[in-house]
This record gives C-alpha cells, sequence and structure tokens, in this order.
C-alpha cells in the first residue's frame, strides 16, 4: 500500500512537470508577461463604474492620475463631482467638497467598499506588480469561454501586505491577460471573484477595458468598471499628488 501510495505521488508530481514543460513556459515567466500588458507606471484614465445592488442601479464617472506609487482620482458624476482620493504611497485620503472635510482612510476602513462598490479601497491601494506580491505556481490549462489558458495560483510572498492570501488566475495563453481572478481570505473562504469582459490592443500591449468585480460576502452585488479611455506616459503637472491639489 505505501509503494502504491508513493507511485501515485510520483506520478502526480511528474504529470504536474510535464504540464509546466509542455507549455514551454514557467509561473513567473507567464506572470512577469501579464505584468508586462497589466502594471501601469504613469497614467491618465477616464472611466466609468456600475454598482449594482439588488435591482439599484449607480452610476460614477472619474478621471485619474498615476504615477509609480501615487494616484489620484477625481469624480465627476453630478451627485459626486469634486469628490476626490489621492493615494500616496502607503497612504489613502479622501475630501469631500460639500462639507469641504478631508479624512485619511485607514485600518478597517480600508476593506469598505469604494463609493459602495465591490472595489474595496485596499484594492486600490495595492499598485506592485504581481510578481512582487505572490509566488506563483502553474495549476494546468483551461478553456474559459473559448479562450486557452493558463491556471496559476498566487500565494502571498513573505513579509508583504495583500489583500488576499491566495489569488487564483485565468491568464490568456496568447494574449496574457487575466481573464478571471478569484480572490480568498487566509482561512481559505472565496472573498471576490473578477472577470475581465472586453480588452483592447494599446501599443505593444493588451489591457483590460471593461471588468466586473463581485464580492462574495455580499449578495445579488457586482460592480462592473470600464475604462472610456487611457493614455500611457503622460505628462503629469507638478503637484497633482499633493494635499495642497486635494481641497
Amino acid at each position: 500500500m505505501k509503494r502504491l501510495i508513493g507511485l501515485s505521488v510520483c506520478l502526480l508530481m511528474l504529470f504536474h512537470a510535464q504540464a509546466a514543460l509542455g507549455s514551454g513556459l514557467t509561473a513567473d515567466e507567464i506572470i512577469k508577461r501579464r505584468d508586462h500588458n497589466e502594471y501601469v507606471t504613469t497614467a491618465k484614465a477616464e472611466s466609468e463604474m456600475l454598482i449594482v445592488n439588488v435591482n439599484r442601479k449607480m452610476t460614477k464617472t472619474m478621471v485619474s492620475y498615476a504615477d509609480e506609487d501615487n494616484a489620484l482620482v477625481i469624480f465627476t458624476n453630478p451627485r459626486d463631482r469634486g469628490t476626490k482620493f489621492l493615494k500616496r504611497d502607503d497612504d489613502l485620503w479622501m475630501f469631500f467638497p460639500d462639507a469641504e472635510e478631508m479624512i485619511k482612510i485607514s485600518g478597517h476602513m480600508l476593506n469598505q467598499g469604494m463609493m459602495g462598490s465591490d472595489f474595496s479601497y485596499q484594492d486600490i491601494m495595492e499598485s506592485d506588480k504581481l510578481t512582487d506580491l505572490y509566488d506563483f505556481k502553474l495549476l494546468g490549462e483551461e478553456e474559459l469561454d473559448g479562450r486557452p489558458c493558463y491556471v496559476l495560483e498566487g500565494i502571498a510572498a513573505q513579509g508583504k501586505e495583500v489583500s488576499y492570501l491566495r489569488r487564483k488566475s485565468w491568464v490568456d495563453k496568447e494574449k496574457f491577460i487575466g481573464w478571471k481572478e478569484e480572490l480568498y481570505a487566509r482561512s481559505g473562504r472565496l472573498l471576490k471573484v473578477m472577470e475581465t469582459k472586453r480588452i483592447e490592443q494599446i501599443g505593444e500591449r493588451w489591457y483590460p477595458m471593461e471588468a466586473v468585480m463581485e464580492d462574495k460576502l455580499r449578495k445579488n452585488t457586482r460592480t462592473e468598471f470600464i475604462i472610456k479611455s487611457i493614455e500611457f506616459d503622460p505628462e503629469i503637472p507638478a503637484g497633482t499628488f499633493t494635499l495642497e491639489n486635494l481641497r
């Protein structure tokens, strides 16, 4: 019996090794190619967020600027016009124009839904490359909505502060875009699922232009995020990411 168990384990390990060898790419190489497409250094974008909660829908529009570890989001829809988020390194502030109040978002507040959406404030705080945050292994290959994908599992790298201890990713074998992400808590519970709905080729990269996030701890909710336009490596005015500019 012990020999049979040992043989089974060896065969299973050999199967996974052959699967990885057959793909021609390691897990790290796959994620690096995905990072090459999706990781943004400097960008300006106009976006729309549709928040669906049971039968209620809210649409929010915004202009955002990003540069390395800094980001500024300015909401432009009538209800939220002038509301701003400022991310500087590991700090996040929010400005409410009606109350002329600026607050720092920290602690348990980071896990709350941003503007009532399925994206948490912590989600927008993580701006590093996936290869810097997680250790990945290749689980195999699957088809997802007709697209051949690599299936990978990422475990938070030692010493890294991340929102989700584990993530399972479906990465397009041709375009190296993440079509689906399952995000898990330390307990193993599935917290969120994000799916890319549309991609677009911009220059030499493929980039996700529409995505849907579902918070599995909430019922009958989803948030659709749509990028209307995006410019990579724009000239961003000095002082954009300052607290003075937030007011």
